[in-house]
Formats: structure tokens, C-alpha cells, sequence
């Protein structure tokens, strides 16, 4: 027996302190509403201030226990829309305008309930006052009629001030909620972004060891072969054997240069460049350049224009990288050029902010039908000739591509019909 008496007092106890607003508001609600009925019953006994202040102690114990007594009722009304119910029920349609109109409309509709309860207990207050003042003689009190309507005028305010806030509330829980929800999903985002980040960074460099050990284990082999080659060339041959042999030899001088060529560009991809750095003239670099390809040039049939500025032309960079991006830009312009057509070498100086920039273009006609576009013909073994009736390996444009950043520089493209203009700013 008392196991169950403590049972029954802390089950009371519980349930007070989970609902002391709906207990301590029935209370008010209960003793305030007494005083009235006392009023109402007693009215002709009571003198006008006697009826004011006895209403107006009923108002201070009524309105706070209605007020604690609709706010426990808009918790339990919308209690499956508010909270963690919002956030199952809308934040995974990403939408904060849905968050918005759905808070609006339940703030509506609640108001409207409300609104409506208050209408007929003005009706009510109004019909009572109107009952009092025509059922009773002249000299009566009819401060309970007037006090009744003023108490309902008081409850509206105070109802709607209940509501507004608890919808207030809501909203800032929403919004709470709304911001928590996308912070964790920009978290998971950026979490994905980095994982991405992190696996390609892998696969370019699994990709870059891979082209580094392949281009490092072909070059003993290929040594190995020219230098046999060499061996052959001192023995007599016939005049077939040798043609043959002059014919390997070449190819594999070819092979040489791409596999050197792929080394550098794995090398300069991984971000493993060394530089010396040093001050050098890009118009005597371009002329040391022309000098030492002009048996090529020559043999190429084309015509090189040069339009070189008459500015100072010091550049502070890696000579040797950079003379390979002119070298394989000439180069370019060897391989895929229209025969008998003019190519164009131009330097100038830009404005690039508050410093200035060198620039080196490169303008030629294209042999072929350039039908692609300028990030494609950058990529390693891109070429603009697919049909391959020209030399070249597709990595010259990468390479110089990469060096330029590799320099601190920029590597550019622009295509008009047949011309193809190349241009390096550093």
C-alpha cells in the first residue's frame, strides 16, 4: 500500500512538472472566474468601484492562467509540426520559402481560431450588458456588463500577444533548424569536395609516377639500342642494310626525344621543377632560337615574320624552361603549318594591373582543318592533325602549358578560321 501511495504522489509530482503551466493556469483560471461569477450573481450588491475592483483581481488571476493555458494548448496542437517535426517533414526539399509559408499559414489559422472564440465572448459580453441594461430600472449598476466586455477586449490582447510569440518562436526554431541543416550539409559538400580533391590528387600522381617510371625504364633499353646502331653504322653494310639502319636510327633518335619530352612534363606536372632563375633578354633569346633552328626553318619553305618590340625585354626567369616553351612553339609552327604560308613572331609588352607583362605571339596557318577546341589541343598526346600526316608527338603544347605555370606565367590559345595564335605572358 505505500509502494503505491509513492507511486501515485511521484506519477503527481511528475505530472505537474511536466504540465505546471497547464495546473498553475487551470488554477488562476479557476479562482479568477469565481470572483466573476460572485460579480455576476451579486451585481446589485455591489457598488461600481466594489464591481472594478473585484473584476480587476479576477483579470490578474484570469488572463495569466489563459495565457499559460493557450500556450500548453499551441504545444500540444502543433506539436507534430514544430521542432523535429519540421525539420523530417520539410528541410530535405531545401526550399526556405516552404519553411516560411507553412509557419504563415499555421500562424493564420491559429489566429482565426482564436479570433472566432473571442467573437462569440463579445457577443456574449455584449448580449449580457445589453440583457442588464434593458431588463433593470434607472439607478442600477451595470458595471459588471461594461466589465465583462473590457475583459474580453483584455483577454484578445493578451491572446494574440501568446500567439504571436509562440509562433515567433517557432520561426526562430525553424530558422535555427533551417541553418543547422545546411551547415551540416555544406559540411558533408566540402567533406566530399576534399575526399574528390584528395583522389584526384592520387590519380594524377599515380599518373605522373607511372609516366615517370615507364619514361625512366625505356631510356636504358632505347640507349642501349642507338648505341648498337652506332656499332652497326662503322661495319660495311649494303647500301640497303644501311638505308635500313639510317631509318632506325632516326626513329629512334624520335623516340628518344618524346620519351625525354614525357619525362619532363611528368616532372614539371608533379611540381618537382628546380628553377634558376635569372634576368635574360626574350629578343635575344628568340634570335639565339632562330640561329640555332635555321637549317630547319629553311627547309620548312615558310616565311618568319618578326615583330619585335624595341622596348626593354628583360625577363627574370628560368632561361633554359623558358627557351623550351619558344623552342616547341616554333616547333609547332614547323610541324603543322600550310606550306609557303608566313608565320609571325611578335614580342610586346602589357599592362597586367600595376605591373607589367612580356608577351610572346606566335601566329601561323594552319595546314589542316582545326576543328577542335583550344583545353583539348593542351592535353598530352592532343593533336590538331588527326589524321597524323605531320610529325609531332602531341605533348609540345603541354609541355608549354605546364612550363608557363610551372613559371608563374600564362599559356594561351586563340583559333580565327585557318590562323592559329599561340601566346606566352610572363
Amino acid at each position: 500500500m505505500d509502494t503505491k501511495w509513492k507511486n501515485m504522489v511521484k506519477a503527481i509530482k511528475k505530472f505537474i512538472k511536466e504540465y505546471y503551466d497547464c495546473v498553475f493556469g487551470s488554477l488562476l483560471f479557476i479562482i479568477g472566474s469565481f470572483l466573476f461569477f460572485v460579480v455576476l450573481v451579486n451585481r446589485y450588491y455591489f457598488s461600481t468601484w466594489g464591481v472594478w475592483r473585484i473584476c480587476l483581481i479576477g483579470n490578474i488571476l484570469v488572463q495569466p492562467g489563459i495565457c499559460l493555458l493557450v500556450r500548453r494548448y499551441m504545444k500540444l496542437r502543433y506539436r507534430n509540426w514544430s521542432q523535429k517535426g519540421i525539420a523530417e517533414t520539410y528541410l530535405q526539399d531545401a526550399e526556405d520559402s516552404i519553411y516560411y509559408q507553412t509557419w504563415k499559414a499555421k500562424e493564420k489559422q491559429s489566429e482565426k481560431r482564436f479570433r472566432n472564440i473571442l467573437a462569440v465572448e463579445l457577443s456574449a459580453a455584449a448580449a449580457y450588458l445589453f440583457f442588464i441594461s434593458y431588463s433593470s430600472g434607472w439607478g442600477w449598476n451595470y458595471a459588471a456588463g461594461y466589465m465583462m466586455v473590457a475583459t474580453v477586449f483584455i483577454e484578445y490582447i493578451c491572446c494574440r500577444e501568446v500567439i504571436q510569440r509562440y509562433w515567433r518562436n517557432e520561426l526562430d526554431q525553424i530558422m535555427e533548424q533551417t541553418e543547422s541543416f545546411f551547415q551540416k550539409r555544406l559540411e558533408q559538400a566540402l567533406e566530399i569536395e576534399r575526399k574528390s580533391l584528395e583522389k584526384v590528387s592520387r590519380s594524377d600522381q599515380l599518373r605522373v609516377d607511372l609516366i615517370t617510371n615507364v619514361s625512366h625504364d625505356l631510356k636504358t633499353p632505347l640507349t642501349s639500342i642507338v648505341g648498337y646502331l652506332e656499332l652497326i653504322k662503322k661495319e660495311e653494310l649494303s647500301d640497303v642494310v644501311r638505308d635500313y639502319v639510317d631509318v632506325i636510327s632516326t626513329r629512334a633518335g624520335k623516340l628518344g626525344e618524346m620519351i625525354n619530352s614525357l619525362f619532363s612534363l611528368a616532372k614539371a606536372s608533379s611540381g618537382n621543377v628546380e628553377l634558376h632563375k635569372e634576368t635574360f633578354e626574350l629578343n635575344r633569346l628568340m634570335e639565339q632560337i632562330f640561329a640555332d633552328m635555321d637549317d630547319r626553318i629553311k627547309e620548312s619553305g615558310l616565311k618568319f615574320v618578326t615583330q619585335l618590340t624595341e622596348e626593354d625585354t628583360a625577363i627574370y626567369s628560368d632561361n633554359s624552361y623558358f627557351y623550351r616553351i619558344c623552342q616547341n612553339l616554333v616547333e609547332n609552327a614547323l610541324k603543322y603549318s600550310a606550306k609557303g604560308t608566313r608565320v609571325f613572331i611578335k614580342t610586346y609588352k602589357k599592362e597586367a594591373g600595376t605591373d607589367q607583362k612580356m608577351v610572346l605571339e606566335i601566329t601561323n596557318t594552319s595546314g589542316y582543318e582545326m576543328d577542335f577546341e583550344k583545353e583539348d589541343i593542351i592535353e598530352r598526346f592532343s593533336r590538331g592533325d588527326k589524321a597524323r600526316t605531320s610529325e609531332g608527338n602531341g605533348l609540345g603544347l603541354a609541355i608549354v602549358s605546364t612550363y608557363a605555370k610551372a613559371l608563374g606565367g600564362e599559356f594561351d590559345i586563340k583559333i580565327d578560321c585557318d590562323q592559329f595564335k599561340a601566346i606566352v605572358s610572363i
